[in-house]
């Protein structure tokens, strides 16, 4: 064990717990279900600019990209329907995947859900390193989807229920975190075997992904499920021997109480309608269901997948050379680490809408900038930075990717995996990845065409939404922080401006 005990208030009683070698390790492992998911996403970038994967798999983009005797925009070089369904595929199976997992995760648990996980990315990691055809290597991808899909079901609420009250969000975080270093992880690889002799370094990129997925195997073996999850499914006795275990203290009881009550509420409400799902719609339940939705939608149009599904590609559309483009690209992933880091101190400090919108002023102004930039300097045909402009757009894109790191990436899990009442719960995480994952798909299959249409005002055009997000947590997201998760309908959606109004009366 170590750390002392926390107290977490709830209603005059209060909730002990110490920060246990249990709930450290739990979330550690657990977490490395976010490590999978930043490598797939970090990955395709940097492995569909390399020349051989290119030749073998899209020859039509390979020449676009080497004859310079076609006159090709710049804009347009990376264009091409089925280079983006490589990247979007994974998404796409995530999102059917996430309807699968929902019941999975209900009646089978969070462990066994991550196990299930884990299954996936390890053999869409031995398909995609071993495809010698596009279909083989497409296969890959959508396993890889699938895993996706029941790591991102599973993880946040895995951590959320696991977590003592007060260091709920940094702990939540790690899930984000371990994107982050995923996609880190990814651009270095990538930078390594891009210069590896024979071309086939895009295969060591690919299989390099069965490290977290064997880890994510083993960690969903090793952890316990939460006590939440097995009391909803009917062990209580052993929830409780769980709880004192993750909690390293004897008196649970008041906390243990109230996830029972939780659960009965849950059960009841199965009883009264066609629960979980039919449990979303419910009037009370409707403010949870609307910001989880929204959050997913708002997370993917800040555009940071298009620039971490794209960073190679992108810099070099910039006029970047190959090596310089991967150089960039580790720097930005190395930002995006180190400012999840300052989300994990600061997110049980000051609050998650502090975050939020301190996030919505930097990500518009350096997108701003970033499409004034290009405007200026790059043309269809004429793609010259300059070093000063060169050195302008990495720092601008550095200041977007930071902003996101400690606002938009982790809230946008953490907010939707703490608000849903236990009896909509696994239907909520259920909902926000498929959300999620079908706007990530939408930005990855489009974000190539995007640009060569819109070329540098894309921009602006995802700064538009960035201000339209930062209107909408000023009015409409709580905040959540020191709130225990089985409390959130008493003390943050009936003392909500707006939100109150939903729980003007609790529906049979």
């Amino acid at each position: 064990m170590a750390g002392g005990i926390i107290t977490s208030a709830s209603g005059g009683t209060h909730f002990e717990a110490k920060i246990t070698f249990a709930v450290i390790i739990s979330c550690i492992m657990a977490a490395t279900g976010g490590l999978m998911f930043g490598y797939d996403i970090g990955i395709s970038g940097g492995v569909t600019s390399m020349p051989r994967f290119l030749q073998d798999f899209f020859p039509e983009v390979y020449v676009k990209t080497k004859d310079t005797r076609r006159k090709e925009s710049n804009y347009c070089k990376y264009d091409n329907q089925n280079l983006q369904l490589f990247t979007s595929s994974l998404y796409l199976a995530a999102l059917v995947a996430t309807i699968v997992a929902s019941p999975v995760n209900r009646t089978l648990g969070r462990k066994q859900t991550m196990l299930a996980a884990g299954f996936f990315f390890v053999v869409g990691t031995g398909f995609s390193s071993l495809a010698r055809s596009l279909f083989i290597l497409i296969i890959g991808r959508v396993l890889l989807g699938c895993g996706v899909g029941f790591a991102n079901q599973a993880v946040p609420l895995f951590l959320s229920e696991i977590a003592p009250t007060r260091i709920r969000g940094a702990l939540n975080i790690l899930f984000q975190l371990n994107i982050t270093i995923g996609i880190l992880l990814a651009n270095l690889v990538n930078w390594f075997t891009s210069k590896m002799q024979g071309g086939n370094g895009w295969r060591v990129s690919l299989g390099f992904g069965g490290i977290p997925a064997i880890l994510l195997t083993i960690g969903s073996i090793i952890v316990e499920d939460t006590p939440n999850s097995l009391v909803e499914r009917g062990f209580e006795e052993y929830a409780k021997v769980v709880l004192k275990k993750i909690r390293g203290v004897d008196n649970v009881d008041p906390e243990f109480e109230e996830i029972l009550n939780a659960s009965k509420a849950a059960r009841e409400a199965k009883g009264r309608r066609s629960a979980p799902f039919g449990g979303l719609l419910v009037r009370h339940n409707r403010p949870p269901f609307i910001i989880a939705i929204f959050m997913q939608v708002f997370q993917q149009f800040t555009g940071i997948n298009a620039i971490m599904f794209y960073a190679p590609v992108l810099f070099s559309t910039l006029g970047f050379h190959s090596d310089a483009s991967l150089y960039s690209a580790v720097i930005t992933g190395a930002v995006n680490v180190v400012s999840t880091l300052v989300s994990v101190y600061f997110v049980d400090k000051l609050g998650r809408r502090v975050l939020l919108l301190e996030a919505g002023v930097q990500m518009f102004v350096s997108q701003m900038v970033i499409g004034a930039v290009l405007m200026k300097k790059v043309q269809d045909y004429s793609d010259d930075l300059g070093k000063g402009y060169a050195f302008l757009v990495v720092v601008m894109v550095c200041m977007f990717v930071s902003s996101f790191a400690w606002s938009w990436g982790p809230l946008g899990w953490l907010i939707p995996s703490e608000t849903f009442p236990l009896e909509t719960r696994s239907a909520g995480a259920s909902v926000t990845v498929f959300v999620n994952m079908l706007f990530t798909f939408l930005i990855a299959q489009s974000f190539l065409s995007m640009l060569c249409r819109m070329k540098f005002a894309i921009f602006w055009f995802f700064s538009a939404w960035v201000l339209l997000m930062s209107l909408f947590t000023i009015f409409l997201i709580p905040e959540t922080k020191n709130v225990p998760i089985e409390e959130m309908q008493e003390r943050v959606w009936k003392r909500h401006w707006f939100w109150k109004r939903f729980m003007d009366r609790i529906e049979d």
